[in-house]
């Protein structure tokens, strides 16, 4: 890992260099234990570099779970992982009071026990088999970064990354994630299968003796720095403007909205998706080692941020048309 001391006295200018390095050596650590998925590798690290969160959607055994660990192991940050079940109570996830003796004084005192989520990653493992008390445990804590019990505030130490899985082919005994929940992660994430060459490689290594040796690339402060970093690049007025103008016209009772948006969707996208295109867009143009992003940016993280955020109506569904399809579509006419 860098010494964050000389990171912190680069200029802009050199920190977008340390930064591209920094990526392809993370992308190349990664790939020791994750064959493929180049494209979720990045988009998650764009998520956690803009202060995102992200939903993966994928059938089981595409090493949705591999990837997240393998990630934190690679980054230096303290990992926890929740099994979400229907049992699954709030308590198990933000921590719970206990009754502490003092055996010199032999008074009581609750003592609060913190939970899992007090991580810098967190992995909601199948996020939808808990009931909805359970999965809006983990909405003050995605979006104020702290946790609130018995009237006592707790603040979560920076970066906190919440990265959740879901299943899309099981849907017996799944709560659907309401979409007050769902407009809080960045990026919605589908994983696909592997391609034959791919498969073959992961074959092979997984049932051999081969155990990948990883890297630790960066840290807490390192990544505080890169986050800050984002946030600092310029943006063109007529990108932002593209940007609004898209999520704009996701809204069916909007007039500039195409007809097709005003058939087929009952709910467009609110103000944090346009935010969220603009701080997608920054960090993809910083990995790259560019200093300021383009329009071309914003259109290669449209369908990772719009995909959760548009509510078909019945038309669609009869017609066969999936969300991406829709934002697709839309894209094609601006």
């Amino acid at each position: 890992m860098e010494n964050i001391l000389n990171i912190k006295n680069l200029n802009d200018v050199d920190a977008v260099k340390s930064l591209q390095a920094n990526f392809a050596a993370i992308k190349s650590e990664i790939a020791k234990v994750i064959i493929g998925q180049d494209e979720i590798v990045e988009q998650l690290l764009i998520s956690l570099l803009a202060r995102g969160h992200c939903l993966l959607i994928g059938v089981p055994g595409l090493a949705k779970t591999l990837l997240i660990k393998t990630l934190a192991e690679v980054l230096d940050l303290k990992f926890s992982r929740i099994q979400f079940t229907p049992d699954l109570m709030p308590s198990d996830i933000t921590g719970t009071e206990i009754i502490e003796d003092n055996r010199i004084t032999g008074s009581k005192s609750f003592k609060f026990i913190h939970g899992p989520v007090f991580a810098n990653i967190l992995l909601a493992d199948e996020i939808n088999r808990t009931p909805p008390k359970t999965q809006a445990a983990l909405l003050e804590a995605m979006q104020e970064h702290h946790v609130t019990a018995a009237g006592q505030k707790y603040i979560l130490e920076e970066p906190f990354f919440v990265l959740a899985t879901q299943n899309p082919i099981e849907q017996e005994g799944t709560y659907p994630l309401p979409e007050a929940q769902l407009d809080r992660f960045m990026f919605n994430l589908w994983l696909e299968y592997p391609s034959e060459k791919e498969e073959l490689e992961i074959v092979k290594s997984t049932t051999s003796m081969y155990v990948a040796s990883l890297n630790r690339i960066l840290g807490k402060e390192e990544i505080l720095f890169y986050q800050d970093l984002v946030r600092r690049v310029p943006v063109a007025d007529n990108v932002i403007s593209f940007a609004v103008n898209l999520v704009t016209r996701t809204r069916p009772k909007f007039a500039s909205s195409p007809q097709f948006i005003k058939d087929w969707l009952s709910w467009g996208a609110g103000p944090r998706a346009s935010q969220y295109l603009i701080l997608g867009a920054k960090t993809r143009a910083v990995l790259e080692g560019r200093h300021s992003p383009d329009i071309d940016d914003v259109r290669k993280v449209v369908g990772p941020v719009l995909r959760h955020r548009i509510v078909p109506n019945f038309n669609a569904e009869a017609d066969g048309v999936s969300t991406i399809q829709i934002v697709e579509k839309l894209l094609a006419t601006i």
